[in-house]
């Protein structure tokens, strides 16, 4: 089958497009034959290095297809079914072989391309907006990035749950799309004082969550913006890892909280995994949750498609058609 590949890591440039064999199903395990592979920006971090990966190392951590294949003892899947995943290596290719325990079935009313685009990046919301800090009507909160692939997705299922919701993004062109999905507030953090902005929008108080996947750029201002007892969601590094700080400073800002969570651990079990694919799924089929997969690339194109994520080129999904 085809396959992206790097054997270093490095910049887009260490991509490459190989032969390797297909995947024998195992017991426990399922062969999907892709038909759209999620691109996301934790595939960067694995790529570059950032985190670990074993070498020789075929990225993609989400992709979705045909079951063509399941092994012994598998009860959740059947040939033929529509399947999803979103977590581990190997989404790169034209086949990719997950623990059944790991995918998801996608229903009716899903379209596969829809899947792909919006697991990974629909389960990470979900788990911020619902359990790591539980979004309440009324709340007022602030989300970074809200022109990429989570934030489309935070922005219009925080409105549905009755939230307020201020966002940063880096260009009017991405304020106008954020503003579209129903954003109360943009703030274009590259000319403007964030912390000050809401602060001012808050009535000085600061919001109780900060949902920050840019890193160490927006750190300062995500940390100034929040109110007593407020919670920083760092769920990401688009801009750099945060640098090491002193707990102290959580004290000094108000008794605030700080979580650094990760999908894995909230999706750990076949009954997480269901449970926040469950949520994705009827948001997107009743229209709540509007998916705009805005690049599409050939396979052979992954790293076109990675030069376009980090160069900031990208608005929303973008997928790898095998």
């Amino acid at each position: 089958m085809r396959a992206i590949r790097f054997d270093t890591t490095g910049g887009p440039e260490v991509l490459q497009v190989v032969d390797v064999p297909r995947p024998e199903v195992q017991p426990g395990t399922v062969l999907i034959r892709h038909q759209a592979i999620g691109v996301n920006f934790i595939d960067t971090y694995f790529r570059t290095g950032l985190y670990p990966a074993p070498l020789p190392c075929i990225p993609g951590s989400e992709a979705a297809g045909i079951v063509e294949a399941v092994g012994e003892g598998v009860t959740r899947f059947e040939v033929g079914d529509l399947a999803a995943y979103c977590i581990g290596l190997g989404g790169y290719a034209e086949y990719g072989l997950v623990a059944e325990g790991r995918a998801v079935k996608v229903p009716a009313g899903v379209e596969i391309t829809l899947a792909a685009a919006a697991l990974l990046k629909g389960a990470t919301a979900e788990y911020l907006l619902h359990r790591t800090y539980p979004v309440k009507r009324g709340d007022t909160i602030l989300l970074h990035a809200g022109a990429g692939g989570v934030g489309q997705i935070a922005i219009q299922w925080a409105k549905a749950l009755g939230a307020q919701v201020i966002t940063t993004v880096g260009s009017e062109e991405k304020a106008d799309i954020a503003r579209k999905l129903g954003a109360d507030h943009v703030i274009l953090y590259r000319h403007e004082d964030v912390a000050a902005r809401v602060r001012a929008i808050t009535g000085g108080l600061g919001v109780p969550v900060g949902y920050d996947s840019v890193g160490k750029d927006t750190f300062e201002a995500t940390l100034a913006s929040l109110s007593v007892r407020g919670m920083f969601v760092s769920y990401g590094n688009a801009s750099g890892a945060v640098e090491p700080f002193s707990p102290q400073r959580l004290a000094a800002g108000g008794s605030l909280f700080f979580a650094r969570p990760r999908l894995g651990d909230y999706i750990a079990t076949p009954e997480e995994l269901d449970l926040s694919a469950g949520r994705l799924w009827a948001v997107l089929r009743d229209g709540t949750v509007k998916i705009d997969i805005a690049q599409t690339f050939a396979l052979e194109d992954a790293r076109a498609a990675h030069e376009a994520l980090e160069g900031r080129r990208t608005v929303g999904a973008s997928l790898l058609i095998p």
